[in-house]
């Protein structure tokens, strides 16, 4: 009899970014594998792009489940009915062990799990709680993540300073560190025929200096510092997302007078890296960022945050920056424009490291040793 996993995120995003390989791997293992989030929050994906994800899982044989989680913590109401609806899910499906992302999700799934001895491999994605992290991120989220590490059997963790710290503080039966989720180096090699498009759709001539950013517009990912750092540089910046600051993002690119173009949810995202020049990501906190990583496959020269995450994939100082401090981001740009053909050669060569046939084989390991498949 086939063993049932089941997977689970807050958001389908999640899933289909980042889980999709895994699920591949279950698959090839004879597992049975369900899917479970909340599938009508669109706040990261729009409602057409999940429907195409839900016919994905069904071709597959996967049953996409509708669980009521929410990215607030402070929906405590919503939160005791998700954990009801988790509990019910694994008692009646008795899962031979639930693979889990996201903290909100992740916490409900262990509490509920911990409930009926069921295994969890839990993948955090960058804690919120790190060096330099507000203190407030230390108070709430750091106590809640030692104590529910008590109940997981495998904690997957993406960058070396999030090991370093479970390995010392936290109580999981098994810690391994896995670099990021890994990136398709074949499919975002660079490619002139996606340079060509993007640049004619956007207006741009060959000439003109392309700085990209891809992710949600919001207050972590900090694109308002760039367009405050770039004013008075001759450059089009380019965002490609959806959220809550795209107002706010419009106002300061007039403020400012920086050309900044908010291209929205894409999918066609291969071909912006291969449009850009520099790949920019000002943000506060990562995990390992996958459009870092997609960026650097792709063969553009890039700048960041000298952060957790971002300093286990870029090694030149010079090409890292405080996130709120407009002159370093300014000078790494710069930086990053003058040196975009050894910056590219470098980058191309480092992120071989974090290729997806690394993370494959990694994971199937953890599956088979840390679960008993």
């Amino acid at each position: 009899m086939a063993k049932r996993v089941l997977m689970v995120a807050t958001v389908p995003s999640m899933i289909g970014q980042f889980n999709i390989k895994n699920i591949y791997i279950l698959l090839d293992m004879g597992c049975e594998v369900d899917v479970a989030a909340d599938f009508t929050d669109t706040s990261m994906w729009p409602t057409e792009r999940i429907q195409k994800l839900k016919d994905e899982l069904s071709d597959l044989g996967i049953e996409s489940i509708q669980l009521n989680f929410s990215r607030s913590p402070l929906k405590i109401n919503r939160h005791i009915d998700s954990y009801k609806e988790t509990l019910k899910l694994i008692q009646e499906r008795q899962y031979s062990f639930i693979h889990t992302h996201t903290p909100i999700a992740s916490a409900i799934v262990r509490l509920a799990a911990h409930k009926t001895a069921t295994k969890v491999v839990y993948t955090a994605h960058g804690f919120h709680f790190y060096d330099g992290a507000p203190l407030k991120n230390w108070l709430i989220f750091y106590p809640v993540e030692k104590w529910l590490s008590k109940y997981t059997d495998v904690l997957i963790t993406i960058n070396q300073e999030d090991y370093r710290r479970a390995k010392e503080k936290f109580y999981a039966k098994k810690i391994v560190y896995v670099p990021g989720v890994g990136v398709d180096i074949e499919k975002f090699a660079p490619r002139q025929s996606g340079r060509d498009r993007i640049r004619a759709e956007l207006g741009l001539k060959e000439s003109d200096i392309m700085l990209l950013s891809v992710g949600e517009l919001n207050e972590n990912k900090n694109h308002s510092s760039v367009i405050r750092a770039v004013a008075g540089m001759e450059l089009t910046y380019v965002i490609v997302g959806k959220g809550e600051k795209s107002g706010e993002l419009e106002r300061l690119s007039k403020e400012f007078g920086v050309d900044v173009r908010l291209v929205g949810f894409r999918t066609d995202v291969a071909d912006f890296y291969d449009a850009a020049d520099v790949y920019a990501l000002p943000s506060i906190r990562e995990g390992l960022n996958v459009s870092l990583m997609e960026a650097m496959a792709s063969g553009l020269a890039v700048v960041c945050g000298r952060i957790r995450g971002n300093t286990d994939l870029i090694e030149n100082e010079g090409c890292l920056f405080d996130p709120v401090n407009m002159d370093e981001i300014r000078k790494a740009i710069i930086l990053a424009i003058e040196n975009r053909e050894e910056l590219s050669r470098s980058n191309l060569q480092k992120i071989k490291h974090f290729d997806l046939s690394t993370v494959d084989n990694i994971t199937s390991e953890i599956y088979r040793r840390g679960t008993g498949i």
